[in-house]
């Protein structure tokens, strides 16, 4: 191929500017003297081209320029070039592209910019990263009317820099409206505020919540240009509600512009009007409350020591009625079934809320659903409000549970009522199933009565959207219940309307929207991949430092796979399958004489030094990875199960085959 003297010339140019840009000269001075020093014997000092570019080679210089020169080709002739990719499982490590969003000119959008943030005083002495260090950063998560957004991670600093643009489609669900353009008035009637969550993520990869906000967007239709400025103060969560950790400055424009915009006066006016509808609706609920309340205490005194939960104080400190945490949740094409949404709801991370100071008190907060998912874990209230949205979602009649466990600790749990009458208990932290069948304490002693296998002790009230029960029955205890809710000498119930008046369709606004579900952004099988090498590199360094070989059997780990995809079936299912396949390649793997073990384990983290340090602590797999003997061959196997909101459930095996000497 050849180019006109022109473009020669404009090619040499822009080859030159980039050697220069890289200092491809100087490095290439001192790989010559370094030569000459090192390689080249006193009498014989030639030096030719073709080991100048040898040593150029060596040191990975010519890769460095190569890399950096990018040339762009016909796109519909690669295409005709390129070879079928073989059926391996490669995975494309380019950063992904923008792309461009197109924008319907007759549909109306809120542009939000996040343009740095300061006075995060927490992080005042935090160090300026060094490239390619890893720090901790924050994330902020954004949901408004069904639609989803998450910034780039900004190192942690006293004044981070977010610089995130988000463009907000305003009619993003209302099929009626959403063929025409909205106008101000209209928008002005839309009460959704913009949920704004911002993430801490430290360097092991462990999530905080570090504050939640509502942002009210509708200021904007005032503006005369159709943007605003805007300093948000963000407060912190749990007990430290009350104290301001950051300020963000936001910016909002409307897109396309208004033709007419409103009054400051009339968008007050409306807040105003607002706030006055929520404050009646909570107020008159509250009254409903208080006397329900006594009623229920007259019935029997023994009752103000049951766990009847009616309000419950969420993440910023707020106290919401408990129905308000619950409404059904429908995850699209993300789950299939319910037990698949009970085991995605156990795969979340378990925390407890952090207290400050001792005594072992519980810090008590249930947190919004967008702020749960974001942080990827919470306490058991939060996985019991998920587990029982989810199920509504799937069209059962499920309701929260709250009671204790053994030795009296609160916990919350799911309940399912049948049509057929049966009442299964769900466990949000572990995605168990138990079929509840009440002891009768009037039968005679010789009647067998059924063993609960349920861990819970007491129960003080169930509710869900729709309807709340307090327990009044004599005795409290789970096994001697009976779920027959219609009967109200059993179980007291709440007004269906004064429930409806504060939880969604047509409540007060204070309730945030939920969130739809996100798919999981993990490669199960390159995370697989990466957690297997690390952990074979863990393996060989712990038995070198105990003197012993390391050889690995690759057959053999690939014959885990079987074993571990059945393990995650049983977890969703409850069905056991395939394990007659894997014993069977394992004998035929293991010759006559020899001897071998496996140890299977389950993690909900992807962390491979932290799983390798938890299974050591195991002496059934420390005698694995420690095994000494004759001919002794180790296997590993790691396999991640993907959920959606990135959770994913790890399973890894260890095992060994080794000839038995006795």
């Amino acid at each position: 191929m050849s180019l006109p003297p022109e473009k020669a010339s404009e090619l040499k140019q822009i080859i030159h500017q980039q050697l220069l840009k890289m200092d491809v000269h100087g490095r290439i001075r001192e790989v010559l003297a370094e030569t000459i020093r090192e390689e080249l014997a006193p009498e014989h000092q030639q030096l030719s081209t073709e080991d100048l570019i040898k040593a150029l080679r060596q040191r990975g210089i010519i890769d460095d320029v190569m890399k950096e020169l990018k040339f762009v080709t016909d796109v519909k002739e690669t295409e005709r070039t390129l070879a079928p990719k073989p059926s391996t499982h490669f995975v494309d490590r380019e950063p992904p592209v923008l792309k461009r969003t197109n924008i319907d000119p007759t549909r109306r959008y809120l542009y939000l910019q996040v343009l740095g943030g300061k006075a995060f005083l927490d992080h005042l002495q935090e160090p300026e990263p060094l490239p390619g260090q890893i720090c901790s950063t924050f994330t902020l998560c954004l949901h408004f009317r069904n639609q989803r957004f998450r910034s780039k991670p900004v190192p942690c600093a006293c004044e981070p820099d977010f610089q995130d643009g988000f463009l907000l489609e305003i009619h993003k669900d209302s099929l009626g409206d959403a063929s025409k353009m909205v106008d101000a008035t209209t928008m002005l009637s839309i009460c959704d505020p913009v949920h704004m969550v911002l993430i801490k993520t430290d360097t092991f990869g462990e999530t905080t919540l570090v504050a939640s906000y509502f942002l009210e967007w509708r200021s904007v239709l005032a503006a005369e240009n159709g943007i605003t400025n805007v300093a948000v103060e963000l407060l912190g969560v749990g007990t430290e509600s009350k104290v301001s950790v950051g300020v963000l400055n936001i910016r909002l424009e409307m897109y396309p512009q208004l033709n007419k915009t409103l009054s400051s006066e009339i968008i007050s006016t409306q807040f105003t009007l607002e706030r006055q509808k929520t404050a009646e609706k909570e107020r008159l609920f509250l009254v409903y409350a208080k006397q329900w309340w006594r009623e229920y205490l007259q019935i029997r005194p023994t009752h103000n020591t049951r766990l009847v939960k009616i309000f419950a104080q969420d993440e910023n400190g707020v106290n919401r009625p408990v129905c308000s945490y619950v409404r059904p949740l429908r995850a699209g094409r993300l789950l299939d079934t319910p037990r698949q949404a009970a085991r995605f709801v156990s795969v979340l991370g378990h925390e407890r809320a952090a207290v400050i100071g001792g005594g072992g008190g519980k810090q008590e907060q249930w947190c919004t659903l967008l702020a749960f998912l974001c942080r990827n874990k919470g306490d058991c209230e939060d996985h019991a409000n998920l587990l029982c949205n989810l199920l509504l979602g799937f069209g059962l009649e499920a309701f929260v549970c709250v009671g204790t466990k053994a030795k009296g600790v609160p916990h919350t749990w799911v309940m399912t009522c049948g049509s057929d009458g049966t009442i299964t208990f769900w466990e949000s932290l572990t995605g168990h199933r138990y079929i509840h069948r009440p002891i009768n304490p009037d039968d005679p002693p010789l009647v067998e009565q059924p063993k609960p296998l349920y861990p819970y002790r007491t129960i003080g009230c169930i509710f869900n959207h729709q309807k709340f029960f307090g327990n009044c029955q004599p005795s409290d205890a789970v096994e001697l219940c009976v779920f027959d809710l219609h009967d109200e000498s059993r179980w007291k119930p709440m007004s269906g309307e004064a429930i409806k008046s504060i939880c969604p369709p047509g409540a007060a606004s204070s309730v945030p929207p939920f969130p739809p579900l996100c798919a999981s952004t993990i490669d199960a099988a390159v995370t697989s991949n990466e957690i297997e090498v690390q952990l074979r590199i863990l393996v060989s360094e712990h038995r070198k430092d105990l003197g012993l070989s390391t050889v690995w059997d690759d057959q053999l780990s690939y014959l885990l796979s079987p074993a571990l995809a059945a393990y995650e079936l049983e977890r969703t299912t409850g069905v056991s399958a395939g394990n007659e396949e894997f014993q069977d390649s394992v004998r035929r793997a293991v010759p006559d004489g020899h001897t071998f073990k496996g140890f299977p384990i389950h993690f909900v983290h992807r962390n491979a030094r932290r799983a390798f340090a938890t299974c050591l602590r195991s002496p059934f797999c420390e005698e694995i990875i420690c095994c000494r003997g004759d001919q002794v061959r180790l296997a590993v196997r790691v396999r991640v199960f993907t959920y959606p909101e990135s959770a994913c459930a790890v399973w890894i095996m260890f095992a060994c085959k080794y000839r038995s000497v006795l």
